[in-house]
């Protein structure tokens, strides 16, 4: 982070002054890819078709900022699934999905604080609605992946409010949400790792880091760098 005033053991505030207690937040939101999961579950997907390389590498760059178009880089990705099997999603959540350390115990003390948790995510609600349902999510948004007789035909499905989850729509998620609990956005926290993340970050009164890509840290107030999601309650009193 460029202009960070305080280090401790891979935790790095952007700030010069105390930041808010937990308590003084209404809404949660993070990322699910690399963030609350440890996978990118589209890398894991193209993997059942010898499609992982090549997936994971537009997934890399676009995290990184370097192919600005989210939508593009999912419409791109999600094409290479054509004809993978509904089942694979199934057995990478199954064998390959891990929440990340400390992914329950910041969820638990969010509820416990008051906090409502929202999931928003460029990856897919057949991994976020199972995630809701285990780690008892408020709100989930995520993209809906297109299934004939079985088996991925690679394209996204629309729904009410858009076809991709973006940056843009991450944002307006999290506004839409805050709106809707009678939030101020400074009472909002975001929580991401990739580019796509910013938008929704620069929306909330405080923005996490998570062992993020450089651009990600330059505008967080916060950065974890190293340890669990949990560590961010320890500079939230």
């Amino acid at each position: 982070m460029t202009d960070s005033h305080a280090s401790v053991h891979g935790l790095h505030l952007r700030r010069d002054v105390p930041l808010p207690p937990l308590g003084h937040f209404g809404l949660i939101a993070f990322d699910m890819d690399s963030t609350l999961i440890t996978i990118e579950c589209i890398d894991e997907i193209a993997d059942a078709v010898g499609m992982k390389d090549q997936v994971a590498a537009i997934t890399e760059a676009t995290m990184r900022g370097e192919i600005p178009d989210f939508r593009e880089s999912l419409l791109r990705r999600v094409a290479l699934l054509k004809g993978v099997p509904v089942g694979a999603l199934q057995e990478v959540y199954d064998t390959r999905l891990q929440l990340t350390a400390g992914a329950e115990a910041l969820v638990g003390a969010c509820k416990a604080a008051g906090l409502k948790v929202l999931l928003v995510s460029g990856g897919f609600t057949f991994f976020a609605e199972r995630l809701r349902e285990r780690l008892g999510l408020d709100y989930v948004r995520a993209n809906l992946l297109e299934q004939v007789d079985g088996v991925l035909t690679g394209r996204v499905l629309p729904q009410v409010w858009g076809d991709v989850c973006d940056g843009a729509v991450k944002r307006a998620t999290l506004l839409d949400v805050a709106s809707l609990l009678g939030l101020a956005p400074d009472q909002t926290i975001a929580v991401g790792d990739g580019s796509n993340d910013i938008p929704m970050m620069q929306a909330a009164g405080l923005s996490v880091a998570f062992h993020a890509k450089p651009r990600v840290r330059e505008v967080a107030d916060v950065a974890i760098e190293t340890g669990g999601l949990d560590r961010l309650l320890t500079v939230l009193g």
